[in-house]
This record gives structure tokens, C-alpha cells and sequence, in this order.
């Protein structure tokens, strides 16, 4: 997804464009990993004096509600990165930078064995640990 596929979304659900939007898309469209809202809002003091930690939180879920983005949980704070739409895989998250990496197994087919008398709805498959920079 690029920014503007992301401002269409936003305009087809209701949402009108704002600037302040546009840039925390293209924030996450320039960034190959997880990050965090503070550092979105770091990135965004210089170019909006006041802007506040809630409209950074509010506009980060309303973005992973329409798929524009996903979260995780990483060191007990909420994490986002730009949504892959692509093809189905699961990520290795770098626990100190965020650097994300494909990953193309998928344990379900021996989950999914294990438990036959259950509707599986959808799954999250994470690995954690340190990239070899953070090594």
C-alpha cells in the first residue's frame, strides 16, 4: 500500500483528508519496521507545534481498524507498521529497533491438526528477538 492508496481508503470509509494524515501514512510508507507512536510524534513536532499524543494515538487506530496499518505488542507497548497486503506470511520483529522480517512458514497446518473440533477464525504469528545490527 503507498500513501495515496491509503488517503483513498480513508475517503471511501467516510474520513476526509487532512494533512496531518497524509504525513503519518507516508511516516509508516518510508519505514520497513515497526514503530511506536512517540516516535511518530517526535517525527511530526517539527512540522506541527502542538500536535498531541492523542491525535497521533486516535488517527494509529482508526488506520490499523481500516487495515492501512498493523500492531503488535513489542516491550509492552503498541507497535505499528504499514500493512502488507500481499501475499500471507508472518514477521521476525527486531525487539530493540523494530526492523521486521518475512517470515513464509506458517505453523496452522499442524495447528489447525492439533485442533480439528475447532473453528479457527484467523492467527498472528510473531517471532521476537535481536536483528544481526542489534545483535
Amino acid at each position: 500500500m503507498n500513501t495515496q492508496e491509503a488517503l483513498d481508503l480513508l475517503k471511501q470509509k467516510g474520513y476526509k483528508y487532512t494533512e496531518k494524515r497524509e504525513h503519518m501514512i507516508h511516516f509508516f510508507v518510508h519505514e520497513n519496521r515497526y514503530r511506536t507512536a512517540k516516535d511518530l510524534l517526535e517525527n511530526m513536532e517539527a512540522d506541527y507545534d502542538g500536535i498531541s499524543f492523542d491525535t497521533i494515538y486516535r488517527n494509529l487506530h482508526l488506520f490499523d481498524q481500516l487495515g492501512i496499518l498493523e500492531s503488535t505488542e513489542l516491550n509492552g507497548e503498541k507497535h505499528f507498521r504499514l500493512k502488507c497486503d500481499h501475499h500471507h506470511h508472518h514477521h521476525f520483529i527486531c525487539k530493540n529497533c523494530g526492523v521486521t522480517k518475512e517470515i513464509h512458514h506458517c505453523p496452522m497446518e499442524q495447528i489447525n491438526e492439533e485442533l480439528k473440533q475447532f473453528m479457527i477464525e484467523d492467527h498472528k504469528f510473531e517471532v521476537y528477538g535481536f536483528c544481526p545490527s542489534c545483535r
